[in-house]
């Protein structure tokens, strides 16, 4: 399967110049057993109303075109991951 990460992230240099010029980038941060890309968009790509746009026209199709076995693209949010919450105790010197 690391043979499938790496020609993903090959395929995605070719979009990230695009990308890196509105200050944005992509992370991949799983890939199924189904062939689905899943990926965090960071930077100001994170909360960009055209993100999707890319995501789609642009990412998704690079990658279905380029990568045997690549079926498709997710977008993975923050909230989406699942980080147990860490509950911490604050002690003030008085």
């Amino acid at each position: 399967m690391d043979d499938l990460y790496e020609r993903t992230e090959k395929a995605l240099d070719e979009i990230r110049p695009y990308i890196h010029s509105h200050a944005g980038d992509v992370n991949v941060v799983d890939i199924t057993d189904e062939g689905i890309v899943k990926l965090q968009m960071t930077g100001t790509c994170d909360s960009c109303p055209m993100s999707m746009l890319t995501l789609r026209l642009g990412i998704e199709r690079i990658l279905t075109e380029k990568v045997d076995g690549i079926t498709g693209v997710v977008a993975i949010r923050p909230d989406d991951f699942d980080i147990p919450e860490i509950e911490v105790e604050h002690e003030y010197a008085t």
